[in-house]
């Protein structure tokens, strides 16, 4: 298990549908940039609520001391680029931080990682970096923004019906975070996994998925 990217971005404005059947600007800090790859490493600082240089626009859902950082699986690209290209008919290759991650993410999906897991973070070949702790908090809830940064409407109904959400971290213990460090995880409670959890809480919306 390891760190493919590590993404931030700036609040920025987003044109999403309105009501009236035009398109309204809002902010979001959806759109993430790679600032640290496999292919350049270098190591980004990770503070109580969030990386330097990010940012969130509605801190009501996302951001905060629980919500500091967001963990996004990279098996799950494959799956909505095909999703993507059959809705819009644009086929390129979706980069690290399409999804609005901060940390792309290898070897670990929502079946696997529990509410209050803890993830320690191994620098690889960084001599006077230490491990950064996160604690897992919850999945991601998906909203009309995502439908914009995907391009079509039913984007979030998707994200709800596969399940395949993504999760919300606390920085426990700060530090630097690169591409190519690896996850130590250290079991909570093991009460519920993200995946279960994620169920629960959208149980009875499926039929309002089309």
């Amino acid at each position: 298990m390891r760190i493919l990217a590590v993404s931030t971005g700036k609040a920025a404005p987003l044109f999403v549908p309105a009501a009236n059947g035009q398109r309204e600007q809002v902010m979001s800090g959806i759109r993430k940039t790679p600032v640290s790859t496999l292919a350049d490493p270098r190591r980004i600082a990770l503070r109580t609520l969030g990386f330097d240089g990010d940012e969130q626009a509605d801190l009501t859902v996302h951001g905060g001391r629980d919500k500091a950082v967001y963990a996004y699986p990279i098996e799950h690209y494959s799956t909505w680029h095909t999703i993507r290209e059959q809705a819009t008919r644009i086929d390129e290759p979706l980069p690290p931080g399409f999804m609005g991650e901060n940390l792309t993410i290898e070897g670990l999906a929502e079946n696997r990682v529990w509410i209050g897991d803890v993830l320690v973070l191994d620098p690889v070949e960084a001599v006077d970096a230490r491990p950064v702790r996160l604690r897992v908090d919850g999945p991601r809830q998906p909203c009309f923004k995502f439908n914009a940064r995907m391009g079509f409407k039913h984007a979030s109904k998707m994200m709800v019906q596969s399940g395949f959400t993504g999760f919300y971290l606390e920085v426990l213990e700060t530090g630097t975070v690169a591409a190519g460090d690896t996850i130590r995880v250290i079991p909570g409670s093991r009460e519920v996994t993200i995946e279960e959890l994620y169920r629960l809480m959208t149980r009875g919306r499926q039929k309002d998925l089309f």
